[in-house]
């Protein structure tokens, strides 16, 4: 069978290694009990292989390549229509999962931000995610408060999932190598799915404490609760990157309960 080109505009980059590929499937732990997983751009099916041995769940595939799409379809004539030749940002869930089903992938590098953040807006169907990422990426899904890779990424992800760094993987194990180190990541849902404030005000409060990293909170978060508002609590001198997901849950109530006081 002919092999598939790595296209460099999506990112490719075939991992070679069996041995670290069926390591990537067995990092499912099936958590929650789905019966269903989707491989994201299996390219020439490294870990499809060791998926689709698995009794437990049935595996799908996704690939934007057609040139995968059409070597998968060749290789795995049984899928029928649990392969895709689609585009996983622009999946409407829904369509091909009634119900939970985990996400697995060794993720195009160049969109790895934008499938997380998928995978956010659509939580409440996702309890599993084993992933390949840049082992940066990785660093900063898994980081904890303090750390300089902290940011918005770090307490999206950790408001909602478990979020363990599994291991490293070197370039050398792939075609064509990258230029970065890899890693693999688990995100298993968190068991209480309300993070116990408004949740639309906490993404807001998030996001502008960090895009203003630098500055304290107090200043960071003045477009959401003016300083007049703001009152002696000791979390306003303190910068985004010091506060925890729950902190940041304490300070969107506070925030709420202040506003609504003079609404």
């Amino acid at each position: 069978m002919s092999q598939v080109k790595a296209k460099k505009h999506l990112g490719q980059h075939f991992l070679t290694d069996k041995n670290i590929a069926e390591k990537i499937v067995n990092s499912l732990i099936h958590h929650n009990k789905y019966d269903k997983v989707l491989e994201v751009g299996p390219g020439m099916g490294v870990l499809s292989d060791f998926l689709l041995q698995k009794k437990e769940y049935e595996t799908y595939l996704i690939d934007i390549d057609t040139e995968s799409f059409n070597f998968l379809h060749k290789k795995y004539p049984h899928l029928g229509d649990k392969l895709l030749n689609a585009d996983f940002l622009h999946l409407n869930f829904k369509d091909v999962f009634p119900a939970s089903f985990a996400i697995i992938g060794n993720f195009p590098y160049n969109i790895s931000s934008q499938i997380l953040f998928k995978i956010l807006d659509n939580r409440n169907q996702v309890p599993e995610v084993v992933g390949m990422f840049q082992k940066e990426v990785a660093e900063r899904c898994t980081a904890k408060p303090g750390s300089k890779e902290y940011g918005i990424l770090s307490v999206f992800l950790q408001a909602y999932f478990k979020c363990e760094y599994l291991f490293t993987v070197k370039p050398g194990v792939f075609n064509p190598p990258p230029k970065v180190m890899s890693a693999v990541i688990r995100l298993s849902r968190n068991e209480v799915k309300e993070l116990g404030c408004n949740e639309k005000l906490f993404w807001t409060v998030v996001k502008a404490g960090f895009n203003q990293r630098r500055k304290t909170l107090s200043n960071a978060v003045s477009g959401v609760i003016p300083k007049e508002k703001q009152n002696d609590d000791a979390v306003w001198t303190l910068r985004a990157e010091r506060l925890s997901v729950q902190d940041f849950v304490d300070l969107t109530n506070l925030i709420e309960k202040s506003n609504e006081k003079d609404s």
